[in-house]
């Protein structure tokens, strides 16, 4: 099996990226430095993983198991060596095995294989309500800041669809990774719907901003 695995490095962070999604990340550990300028040297991706146990900055993380490899798209270099790196989301994968011997931390990885959606009423439909829901929410959200929004432009393909509204959802990093780590496309968008079914709620609203004792002290009158 190891024969067919891709070598990859790692970078655990916490959070969880879909494919298809762009990221800007700002690098200045020198080990993850070291492994941009290696990607860049050599056009290959490295791979987004969320941590399961440890810490971004310092030592190693225990990272799960599924994530995105993502390809650079852009590097700006400062002048003390820090990097602000853009990154595009590819494909998912599975590490299976994890290499330590060099500075940052390398998997040995498969690709995740996505289900072939059935052409059938039922997945007309669950792709049809994904779509008009995320353009009713995006409105909504806008219209409590009286901004106006034009046609949402979508990925046709559902599989993209599911990636790119699952990765803009506010929830947890575990059910983001859970939706990551499901390769059913159907699956995943019925688990998302409800998902986007509250946060229309939350975006029809109206915003709340938390007040401070500085912004009351004119309205208090101490006894």
């Amino acid at each position: 099996m190891g024969d067919r695995l891709e070598e990859m490095p790692l970078f655990p962070l916490n959070m969880v990226l879909f494919p298809y999604a762009q990221l800007q990340l700002h690098v200045f550990e020198e080990r993850y430095r070291e492994m941009v300028r290696f990607c860049t040297q050599h056009d290959q991706p490295f791979g987004v993983v969320l941590i399961r146990s440890g810490e971004e900055v310092g030592g190693q993380a225990e990272p799960y198991m599924v994530g995105t490899a993502v390809r650079i798209i852009s590097v700006h270099t400062f002048d003390d060596g820090k990097m602000d790196v853009q990154v595009h989301g590819e494909r998912r994968f599975r590490v299976r095995r994890l290499d330590e011997s060099k500075p940052y931390l390398t998997g040995f990885v498969e690709p995740v294989i996505e289900l072939e959606i059935e052409d059938t009423p039922r997945a007309e439909a669950l792709v049809m309500r994904s779509r008009e829901y995320v353009q009713a929410y995006i409105e909504s959200y806008f219209a409590r800041f009286n901004v106006a929004v034009s046609k949402i432009k979508l990925p046709t393909d559902p599989t993209a669809l599911s990636f790119v509204v699952a990765n803009f959802l506010q929830i947890e990093n575990l059910e983001k990774q859970r939706l990551l780590e499901t390769t059913d496309t159907l699956e995943r968008l019925s688990d998302i719907i409800p998902i986007l079914e509250q946060h229309m709620v939350e975006a029809k609203a109206p915003p709340f901003h938390k007040l401070t004792r500085q912004h009351m002290e004119e309205w208090i009158s101490p006894n």
